[in-house]
């Protein structure tokens, strides 16, 4: 009892000892960033200290060892501490990162596109050790079945596939057996939601009786009425110019489409003088019958009366009309028979 009574009074003493009986150091100071763990609460003047960064951060400069002074204070810490960082995160094929930092307690989210289903997490977050704690996810493309055909229909794959399903963005094209014309969209796909979009149907089309074409025929065709995609051939008569398609086509509106136009020929409105024709200077009456065909081109013979000189001037024949020139001037007879030579077809051309 009197040695545990001594003890006590020990202890009260060494409270009420003298200020000035020696400095202390309390704990060092610390930094955020800076591990606290393991840290006495007082260290006698001498004492070394070695700081150490928290988990997730590493050293970047400086020294980690402090000393305690005997002023009571600790010498000014140099460590600096700054967050490990995770890699960089991979591409999510068919998904989005979202990537604000990859430092230590950063988080990165993942999403997948529309028509794709997330497997794994939506987050990760970069770890102590810098690795993140969760792997990328997979994004699936959405499945749909097999496309339904439209009666009296086909469809065309736009690639190819294996089984009776489908995925997102699959493709198909649909047509129409003649003389069934298609009424809808032309193209299917997959979608989203994991239905196809909206099938087409098929509809009977026909076309009345061919029209008929002035100054020209309708070649192996029945007069009847025609279904849709069927085609009839048209040809013009003698000496006239078919001007557009040699067929017509029954479309899915019911009508058929443009009709061509024969072109008439041109009969050379002069009866003396001289043309050029078909690579030939001849003259008119030579020209045997006295026409040319539609687009076809032929020239006359312009003077020039300041240098007194000939020249050729074409014109064109354009569906029935030939133009002459301003320029040209008919001869007369007497002219024409007894002086032909000093025509403009006939002197020096103009150069």
């Amino acid at each position: 009892m009197l040695r545990n009574l001594l003890l006590l009074l020990l202890c009260q003493l060494s409270t009420y000892m003298p200020a000035d009986a020696g400095k202390v150091c309390g704990r060092p100071p610390l930094s955020d960033e800076m591990d606290p763990a393991g840290f006495q609460r007082v260290y006698e003047v001498g004492a070394e200290v070695f700081l150490s960064c928290k988990p997730g951060h590493t050293p970047s400069k400086g020294s980690r060892r402090v000393i305690c002074t005997a002023s009571g204070k600790w010498t000014n810490p140099t460590l600096k501490c700054e967050p490990k960082w995770c890699s960089v995160p991979e591409r999510l094929q068919h998904g989005d990162v979202e990537v604000t930092d990859i430092k230590f307690r950063s988080i990165i989210n993942y999403t997948c596109h529309d028509g794709y289903v997330q497997h794994g997490a939506n987050m990760s977050e970069c770890l102590a050790d810098g690795t993140w704690s969760e792997p990328p996810p997979f994004c699936e493309a959405v499945t749909c079945g097999l496309p339904e055909i439209p009666k009296h229909g086909k469809i065309i794959y736009s690639k190819p596939f294996q089984g009776n399903t489908t995925v997102f963005g699959d493709g198909v094209t649909y047509e129409c057996m003649p003389p069934f014309a298609l009424l809808g969209n032309v193209r299917g796909s997959c979608t989203a939601s994991g239905n196809w979009t909206e099938m087409p149907e098929c509809h009977l089309v026909t076309c009345p009786v061919p029209p008929r074409l002035d100054n020209g025929f309708i070649s192996f065709a029945i007069m009847k009425e025609h279904g849709y995609k069927e085609r009839v051939k048209y040809g013009c008569n003698i000496d006239y110019i078919l001007d557009g398609p040699t067929e017509i086509e029954c479309e899915k509106t019911g009508k058929w489409s443009s009709l061509p136009v024969c072109r008439a020929p041109c009969r050379i409105g002069i009866t003396r003088g001289r043309i050029f024709y078909d690579g030939r200077k001849i003259w008119i009456e030579d020209l045997k019958p006295n026409k040319i065909l539609h687009g076809e081109r032929l020239a006359v013979y312009c003077k020039n009366e300041e240098k007194n000189c000939g020249y050729p001037v074409p014109m064109q024949c354009v569906d029935g009309t030939a133009a002459i020139p301003e320029c040209f001037q008919e001869p007369s007879g007497i002219q024409y028979n007894l002086y032909s030579k000093k025509l403009p077809s006939e002197i020096k051309m103009c150069t």
